[in-house]
């Protein structure tokens, strides 16, 4: 009972060649694991499909064929440990040449106007300038991207304002009359998005959740193993007639008849191989848990959520909804300027009472929003209240986060929805590409190997390449093709991969493929290293014409930041890393306690600040990261000497008889003591907090996973208490492993315990009598009070700010005791 895709249906064979049983086998295929679909699983058995497990062999052999192949190459010429794959390779150049179109990126400034009228009593509205005296005015679509000036095709018909331009016109307008030149209104409908996909769940886990596809795809994985959603890897949207009567039931029983689609809605996978589950990703059975009914929380509640409310929007009515356009004409003497604003207004929101689709725009909001225009007809005069005149730069295209890669990756059909994480992580992991908030940033590592791949094994990286082989394998997995005589083809053939790479051994030359050509960098080369990327510079060109030869002592190198992304890294920035390298450590004063100069250094990670010289004896001296908006030209010695006190020991908690420390983490500043951590409230200053105000932040109750907040408790049932929390959907109870909301009538601050008891227990019954600890003062015989286990995970659990434990454990500021894991017999 293997996974029904290829990887499933190849772990099948494998295990039938392992065992070698003697007695009849039979397939199992289920998409959800529910007692219905594993008793008819049982009921409908099939043997194992040779196809789809040659199409995975294939696909393993393709992919070890290129990193065995390749990987060494890219070794012995670039680095020792990086690594070449057939999928990651074009994944990482989308976003390598997403950085490439940044830079060469020009940026252009144009000004237009903006007025707030007003018709009689009704609200305000703005409407922005579009042309004047019968010119369009230019805006950000009329630049060429690459020269930052205006498209050539379109100059000639195009008002470029300048801000003195600009200026003039608000000056002029003032004194005009403001009329309604046309009133356009149109009826249009909307239709919901298909049911979920491997893909779209992982693009709007990330919009919507911030979640990675990483994260989204195991946390999916758990919701199935637990019997709440179908088959989360599948590229086919289509739902069986059970999901679609379990939509359409929902649909019934919680919004009514008219916000049901008149016919039940069924989707079609647009590309030809989807085939890996052959169903969409849907709450499972026949009738759809709600996610309040279930004993879910934190991202596990929430992705579910996500999938129930889009599965039951597929089957809602469409949303009816009216566009208003409006233009308004503005004269004054010479002056004509035509302002237009819209609107639109929802006239039966339909499917949007369930579910709006999240957009990759970062400044587009997540949820529809309705614009209201007052009441307008053609002649209609209506007053200026404000006008403005408005600079504007255009932008530089918006680099991948995983939802737009994911997006592009199955747009160019490189890899498949199962692969789409991995291709993610790996290029993450290799150290290829790092986050930047929700953005992918390629490394200069990342365009190194890429660089190397374009020139030598253009075919490995080409996207139409890459897609190809994605069907090759859909026809292997469809019996259209032999899957030997093609493995041998790509790898032995007269052009095949071995003969590549063999000829171009030769002609690879190591130093140049170390070098990463930027556009916009001159007169310096960008070099990988062993410890990352640095900058060389050569000396004055007169001394080495003098020297006669030239050695690597006719060099400045200077290391570049971990965090300088390529598309960013300026020729000032290189001149200050160049200048600080040549003129060596500069050192800020004494410190005034060991009498050792401290110094302001720069490495991989960032400016930091150094007590004393690395020595035989001291190689490891302190130090220290400047925070956030430090100018490392401009830091003091007593700031210096106060960012090397971090970690602080406060003093020894009074019951655990351990360290209490107050450091800077990748969470903000904090306080801990044997693993406990608490971060610091806004007034609270790191480097002054007392022993006492520490003390009092770690006897708070800490705030759970999904980040909310303990307001108060209200109370304790069977020594277990009720807290009232703020969490990202508004104020709940908690009681054990009971969640409760709050009546919107209830006022919190006012929240008595007869009132927390009677939430809690009613919403207790409504996640099923019976269960241990689903009942205040109910346990099931054998079992633990509810939230004894939880409390027990929550410890094992590791902490978010453990990373920073792990540094002051390094600089000596705490031990930690190394724990043993023993497997208990079941």
């Amino acid at each position: 009972a293997t996974d029904e895709d290829r990887e499933g249906e190849s772990i099948s064979f494998h295990l039938m060649e392992v065992l070698k049983p003697k007695v009849p086998v039979h397939r199992m295929v289920f998409h959800e694991i529910t007692k219905k679909a594993i008793l008819q699983a049982l009921n409908d058995t099939r043997q194992i499909d040779m196809r789809l497990v040659r199409a995975q062999e294939t696909r393993r052999i393709l992919d070890r064929l290129v990193g065995y192949t390749v990987s060494p190459l890219i070794w012995k010429k670039i680095a020792f440990g990086l690594s070449a794959g057939r999928v990651q390779s074009a994944g990482l150049r989308l976003i390598v040449n997403r950085e490439r179109e940044r830079i060469k990126f020009k940026s252009a400034t144009y000004w237009d106007l903006e007025a707030s009228l007003k018709k009689g009593t009704a609200p305000a509205f703005d409407a922005k300038s579009i042309s004047c005296n019968g010119k369009k005015i230019a805006t950000t679509k009329d630049f060429d991207e690459t020269t930052g000036r205006l498209l050539t095709d379109k100059a000639a018909d195009l008002l470029l304002l300048d801000e003195a331009s600009a200026q003039k016109l608000v000056t002029s307008l003032h004194r005009a009359e403001f009329k309604v030149n046309s009133v356009e209104e149109k009826q249009f409908t909307q239709k919901p998005a298909i049911p979920f996909i491997t893909s779209t769940l992982q693009q709007e886990a990330n919009r919507k959740l911030g979640m990675s596809a990483k994260d989204a795809m195991r946390t999916a994985q758990s919701l199935y193993e637990q019997g709440f959603i179908t088959y989360m890897r599948t590229d086919s949207p289509n739902l069986s007639q059970e999901g679609i009567q379990g939509a359409r039931n929902a649909v019934l029983n919680l919004y009514g008849k008219e916000f049901l689609s008149p016919e039940p809605r069924q989707f079609a996978a647009k590309n030809k191989g989807a085939q890996e589950a052959h169903e969409a990703i849907r709450p499972a059975g026949a009738e759809f848990q709600l996610p309040r009914e279930t004993e879910l929380s934190g991202r596990e509640l929430a992705l579910y959520e996500l999938i129930w409310k889009r599965t039951v929007a597929c089957q809602m009515a469409e949303a009816q909804k009216l566009s208003i356009s409006i233009r308004v004409g503005a004269t004054h003497q010479n002056d004509t300027v035509i302002f237009s604003a819209s609107g639109s207004r929802i006239l039966f929101p339909g499917f949007l009472r369930a579910y709006v689709e999240g957009s990759d725009d970062p400044e587009a909001a997540l949820e529809d929003q309705e614009v209201i225009l007052p009441e307008l007809k053609t002649g209609d005069l209506v007053t200026m209240e404000k006008l403005n005149a408005l600079s504007h730069t255009t932008k530089p295209p918006a680099r991948f986060t995983e939802a737009s890669l994911v997006q592009t990756l199955e747009k160019e059909g490189i890899g498949r929805p199962s692969t789409y994480a991995s291709i993610i992580d790996t290029i993450l992991d290799r150290g290829y590409v790092r986050k930047g908030g929700n953005a992918l940033i390629p490394t200069f590592t990342g365009i190194a190997v890429i660089q190397l791949l374009e020139d030598y094994f253009h075919n490995l990286v080409d996207y139409k390449f890459t897609s190809s082989m994605e069907r090759s394998l859909d026809e292997i997995a469809e019996g259209e093709r032999e899957y030997l005589p093609y493995l041998k083809e790509f790898y032995s053939g007269k052009t095949g991969l071995a003969e590549q790479v063999k000829a171009q051994d030769k002609n690879i030359k190591p130093e140049e493929s170390r070098t990463v050509k930027l556009e916009q960098i001159k007169d310096v080369e960008v070099k990988i290293g062993r410890y990352g990327a640095y900058v060389v510079q050569k000396k004055n060109a007169e001394q080495l014409k003098q020297k006669g030869k030239y050695d690597d002592s006719d060099e400045i190198h200077a290391t570049i930041p971990d965090d300088v992304a390529p598309g960013d890294l300026t020729s000032a920035q290189i001149q200050d890393l160049l200048i600080a390298s040549e003129k060596g450590p500069q050192s800020l004063g004494k410190h005034p306690t060991t009498g050792e100069d401290i110094f302001c250094l720069s490495g991989r990670y960032g400016p930091y600040v150094q007590q004393g010289q690395v020595t035989e004896e001291n190689k490891k001296p302190r130090r220290a990261s400047l925070l956030k908006g430090m100018d490392p030209k401009t830091i003091t010695l007593e700031q210096a000497v106060k960012l090397l006190l971090l970690p602080r020991e406060l003093g020894l908690h009074p019951e655990k008889q351990k360290p209490v420390l107050t450091n800077l983490g990748r969470f903000g500043p904090y306080v801990m003591c044997d693993g406990e951590f608490r971060s610091l409230k806004k007034e609270d200053n790191v480097f002054e907090i007392t022993f006492e105000r520490a003390l009092a932040l770690l006897k708070e109750e800490k705030k759970s996973r999904r980040g909310a907040e303990v307001l108060k408790e209200v109370g304790k049932l069977d020594e277990e208490p009720i807290q009232l929390l703020d969490g990202k959907y508004g104020m709940y109870l908690k009681w054990g492993d009971v969640n409760a909301t709050v009546p919107k009538e209830t006022d919190p601050e006012k929240l008595t315990l007869e009132q927390a008891l009677e939430i809690v227990k009613a919403r207790a019954e409504q996640v099923g009598a019976g269960k241990a600890g689903a009942i205040p003062g109910k346990k099931k015989k054998g079992q633990k009070a509810a939230g004894t286990a939880e409390k027990k995970s929550a410890k094992k659990s590791p902490d978010p700010a453990s990373d920073e434990a792990t540094i002051a454990a390094a600089r000596g500021a705490t031990k930690t005791k190394k724990t043993t894991r023993t497997k208990k017999s079941k």
